[in-house]
């Protein structure tokens, strides 16, 4: 009888557990069709956003010459409280003026980090002003962001500010997404717009990093990118309101990152990406449709340890770049170099605007033409944002 007993007890025992377990994994596959729902939902939205008809791009003048002439070289007002400073991000404004955005704080990813904003008068950059952090982020997204990081910012010619944050909520920047935030004061002060809609992974694991290209109707193309165990290059597509309307897939790649882009021509335009693979060599790609569609071609002979870039095209038609050389005996990001090119593929250097010893830093570069001058900043060894100015002379000289 003990014997019946106990084997009743053991046998409603095991009936409870099947229960639980059969629960357990109903709730689990009801979890499962919910992600795959959503997954599909998402993935439609991703792959029917290719527009009909794609804007065009502002039409460059054909390539010409220019000589470069260094002018200054500062840095940029050091935030109360910060020792650390990277990712810099400028866009001109109306009258000559600048605004420059970088993040700065104890450390990368720390609890302080917040993203700042300077403006340039045409001599001088004024103290530095909070415009982003991890918790004015998570008041106006009504949910948690751990950390703030790179900033990218586009200007219409009337002085609306678009600027783009990246900011992460549980885990690294694996789990990113980008804010987009906005501005009718020329970057005092800002309010939260939306997350952007750009990943089948509800939104995650994307981030920003250089500079937008300006389109012919005032939309502009936002250069972006994937980083979840694989690496690859997008760009989203906006219109003159800031709101976004077709995203594509720069290139085949899985090792590719930071794509920096110009234009060719009303409808063809290069891209430049940071190299994560073992051929340390800047990636190429190139759309002959307004970016809707993109080829990779060859890596370009130019070296790259995984280092971020940027391209910008002049009023005259020159192409420009800033990148990381490296040199025997250096390291990835102690060179950074000024190069030109007419056809995207051979490059002639300019100029090295930071030359250190190894080991030293000077990354993450962004550059702006204003009037007939060259405006670059770059982190300088992860401790502030150097400023260079390089007087252009249009008329003749030496490329």
């Amino acid at each position: 009888m003990e014997f019946r007993l106990g084997a009743s007890a053991i046998t409603t025992g095991d009936s409870s557990h099947d229960r639980s377990s059969n629960a357990s994994l109903h709730a689990k596959v009801l979890c499962v069709a919910i992600l795959v729902i959503a997954a599909g939902a998402e993935a439609r939205r991703w792959f029917n956003a290719r527009p009909a008809n794609p804007a065009m791009l502002v039409a460059p003048p054909q390539h010409g010459n220019v000589s470069f002439s260094p002018r200054s070289a500062t840095l940029l007002p050091t935030p109360p409280h910060a020792p650390m400073a990277h990712s810099s991000a400028m866009t001109p404004l109306p009258g000559g003026r600048m605004a420059a955005f970088w993040w700065a704080g104890s450390r990368e990813s720390g609890p302080d980090v917040k993203v700042y904003a300077s403006h340039w008068n045409g001599n001088t950059w004024a103290q530095p002003w909070e415009v982003a952090s991890r918790e004015s982020l998570s008041a106006a997204l009504g949910y948690g962001v751990r950390r703030v990081g790179n900033p990218v910012a586009w200007a219409s010619p009337e002085g609306h500010l678009n600027l783009f944050v990246v900011a992460t909520g549980l885990g690294g920047w694996a789990a990113s997404r980008v804010v987009q935030m906005v501005s009718d004061d020329l970057g005092k002060s800002f309010t939260v717009k939306r997350v952007l809609p750009m990943s089948p992974l509800f939104n995650t694991s994307m981030l920003v990093r250089t500079t937008p290209v300006g389109l012919a109707d005032g939309g502009w193309l936002l250069p972006a990118y994937f980083e979840m165990g694989i690496k690859y290059p997008l760009m989203l597509a906006f219109d003159s309101n800031g709101d976004p309307r077709w995203i594509s897939r720069i290139g085949s790649r899985i090792t590719t990152l930071q794509p920096t882009i110009v234009p060719f021509s009303s409808s063809e335009v290069h891209a430049w990406m940071r190299d994560a693979s073992r051929e340390q060599r800047v990636q190429h790609a190139r759309s002959s449709d307004g970016g809707v569609n993109w080829d990779d071609l060859p890596a370009l002979s130019l070296p790259n340890q995984s280092t971020s870039l940027s391209a910008l095209r002049l009023s005259n038609g020159s192409i420009v770049l800033l990148h990381n050389h490296v040199l025997p005996g250096g390291s990835d990001r102690n060179v950074l170099r000024l190069s030109t090119t007419k056809d995207g593929r051979h490059w002639t250097q300019v100029t090295d605007i930071a030359h250190g010893s190894a080991g030293e830093e000077f990354s993450y570069p962004d550059l702006h033409q204003v009037g007939d001058e060259l405006h670059i900043t770059y982190t300088s060894r992860r401790e502030a944002i150097a400023h260079h100015v390089i007087g252009l002379d249009f008329d003749g000289g030496a490329e």
